[in-house]
Formats: C-alpha cells, sequence, structure tokens
C-alpha cells in the first residue's frame, strides 16, 4: 500500500502533481491501482520514485518535474522526492480478421465526416508531436484524390526513391516519416480514378514503403464515409480512430457518420478532435465561436468517448500550414502548439486505456530510497 511506502509528505506531493494526459494527480493514480509502487526503505527522508509510461513523454515529463518542484518547494532541504521518467510503446489490438504490419507497432486512422474540419492539418501536427514526445512516426496521406501532405510538410515537387523497383522509401520531414500519392503525380494532375483503383494505390503506398519500425503510423483518412473509407477501414490493422470536427452542427452530424462507421468494423474510437473551436483575432488575441461551441464536447458525451481537445481557428494556423512549416515545429512554445501536443498524448492515453491487462496501461512507481 503507498501509506506503507511514503511518508506523509511525498503522498501530499504527488497529490500535488497533476497529469493532464490521465486526467489525474499521481497520487490518484496511484492508490486507484493505475500505479503499482514497489516499497524499499520507509524511514529515509529522500526517495527516488521511476515511472513507466506507456507513451512516449519526452517534452511532457517537463511539466511534471516543474510540478514537483513547487510541490516540495516548502520542505527541508533533506527531505526530497525525486522522479524518474521512462516510457516504452506497445502494440494494441487491431481488428481480429486482420494482422499488424510488419515493424509498425500502431496505426491510427484520423478521420472526419466531411471535409474543410482540418483533419490533414490535425494529422501532420499530431504526428510532429508525438515525434517531439520521443516516439518513431510515420505519416501515410490516404487521400488519393486531395492530397495535401507533401505541401503541409515542405516537401512539394519531391519525388521518392526506390533503390530496388518494388518498394518506396519514405519522405522526410521534422523527424517524421511520410507518404503520399502527391510524391507520384504533379500537383495539378487530377486523379480521374474509380474506386478499386484507389483502393489498390492506398493498399501499394502503405505496404510498399519502406517504414521501417516505428511506433505510430498516423494515416491521414480520406473525408466521407463512401466505399473507399469502408474499405480502408476494414482492410488497413487499425488499432484506433480519431474523428476531427467543427462545433457546427452541420460538421457534427457527419462527424457522428464517421464515427460510426469506425464502430460498425470494431475499430477502437480513440476520441474528438474539435477543431477550429474558436477564432483568435490576430490584432486583438480576442475569441469568437464562429462555428458555436461546446459541439464536440456533446458529441463525445452522446457516444460515450472523450475529447482529446479543443483546437481554435486562428490566422497563423494557415498560414504556417501553407509555408510547410506546422504549428508544432514553427512555434513550439505556443498555446496552439502545445494544445496539438495534448491531444496527441490524450489519443495514445486512451489507446493504451483499450487494453485488457491494465496493469499495463499506466506509469508504474519503483520506489529507491537513498
Amino acid at each position: 500500500m503507498i501509506e506503507n511506502s511514503l511518508s506523509p509528505e511525498f503522498r501530499a506531493i504527488l497529490s500535488k502533481i497533476q497529469d493532464p494526459v490521465l486526467d489525474t494527480d499521481l497520487l490518484q493514480a496511484v492508490q486507484s491501482g493505475r500505479i503499482s509502487i514497489k516499497p524499499r526503505l520507509k524511514s529515509v527522508r529522500e526517495t527516488s520514485i521511476t515511472l513507466q509510461y506507456p507513451f512516449p513523454i519526452e517534452l511532457h515529463k517537463h511539466n511534471l518535474m516543474k510540478q514537483l518542484e513547487s510541490a516540495q518547494a516548502d520542505l527541508s532541504q533533506d527531505t526530497r522526492l525525486h522522479l524518474d521518467f521512462e516510457w516504452s510503446v506497445q502494440p494494441h489490438a487491431v481488428q481480429q480478421h486482420l494482422k499488424p504490419l510488419l515493424g509498425i507497432k500502431n496505426i491510427i486512422a484520423i478521420a472526419s465526416g466531411k471535409g474543410g474540419v482540418g483533419k490533414s492539418t490535425s494529422s501532420v501536427n499530431i504526428a510532429l508531436a508525438l515525434a517531439k514526445e520521443g516516439a518513431s512516426v510515420g505519416l501515410l496521406d490516404a487521400d488519393i484524390y486531395g492530397p495535401s501532405i507533401p505541401s503541409m510538410l515542405g516537401l512539394s515537387g519531391q519525388k521518392p526513391e526506390s533503390p530496388d523497383g518494388k518498394s518506396i522509401e519514405p519522405m522526410q520531414a521534422y523527424g517524421v516519416k511520410c507518404m503520399s500519392i502527391g510524391f507520384l503525380v504533379g500537383e495539378d494532375q487530377p486523379m480521374v480514378w474509380r474506386g478499386p483503383m484507389v483502393t489498390q494505390a492506398l493498399t501499394q503506398l502503405l505496404n510498399e514503403t519502406n517504414w521501417g519500425d516505428l511506433d505510430y503510423l498516423i494515416v491521414d483518412m480520406p473525408p466521407g464515409t463512401g466505399d473507399l473509407q469502408l474499405t480502408l477501414s476494414q482492410r488497413v490493422p487499425l488499432s484506433g480512430a480519431a474523428i476531427v470536427t467543427t462545433p457546427q452542427n452541420i460538421a457534427l452530424l457527419d462527424a457522428k457518420k464517421g464515427l460510426q462507421m469506425f464502430r460498425k468494423v470494431n475499430v477502437k474510437i480513440l476520441g474528438i478532435v474539435e477543431n477550429m473551436a474558436a477564432f483568435i483575432c490576430p490584432h486583438c488575441n480576442q475569441e469568437s465561436a464562429i462555428f458555436g461551441s461546446h459541439g464536440g464536447q456533446a458529441m463525445a458525451k452522446e457516444y460515450n468517448t472523450n475529447l482529446l481537445g479543443s483546437i481554435p481557428l486562428a490566422t497563423r494556423i494557415r498560414e504556417e500550414t501553407d509555408k510547410g512549416i506546422p504549428t508544432v515545429v514553427s512555434e513550439p512554445e505556443n498555446v496552439i502548439a502545445k494544445a496539438y501536443h495534448t491531444v496527441a498524448l490524450k489519443l495514445l492515453a486512451e489507446l493504451a486505456a483499450s487494453q485488457k491487462d491494465y496493469s499495463n496501461l499506466f506509469p508504474k512507481i519503483v520506489v529507491e530510497n537513498t
């Protein structure tokens, strides 16, 4: 029990450290059984704790460390709690009739019921956020008719190599491996293909790209819930999917259809990303709910899933994406970039929580007294 392992001072410290990704403080996480603890000597006033997370936290851990410093600022110098952080990524279950792809631990779909809601922008920034947190990440542009990932990553006009004539080397930008039909055709060339041709092309991009070893492959799905989307959700071994929507009712109607489609093919819904939640004026920084408010939260509640986060409608997001330098890399300390990081990590936390063996989901604490 935690009471037999840590002094009241250390329990108080843990209770003050809030993990916004896990939506709880560390003491509650321990007491609820989501964190295990290995007790050592309990009479010493200096204790080290190692937390093992099931997702990357190279940047996130600094937030927790700052809270640790603040929480024990008033304690005597000889009473100190030391936190160490580790993380590892495990493969998660996919649809029963499919097998995971070799070398790729988890494939996550970012989808929307309709176009124009910022799905591709969200996919790019989520992938970049995960890479900055320390994960090995790939990004597949599955929108054959309207590929936008090359432009968003500043790779327009570049062509991938095929050393053996059979497989393709992925392009890379900002630490993320990526592949898109946009690398193989001209920017102004329309893809006048019927469904079977599109499905075959996407299957080749997925299976014939030399992704190497990836913790996560983010798939920017084409918008809608038609034959192509259904076929992809049945053929691609997905660990989970997130739905991107704007707060307005019309967008929510289509987003709900996308969510229901994934559930019908037994793909885990990891949560809702509410994009364009409020417009931030570039001159006065005031917010205006142009597309309404709290629509994503209402949808998440209705369908018993999580709101992963709300991303504002800001001019800089469009400007940075048009330049091929997305927000997460162009302004990493910006509030919007931090919002994308929170969305990305909450996505992974929900993925971890979907496992049946809950003992391996959340941070494990090992106590070492010195």
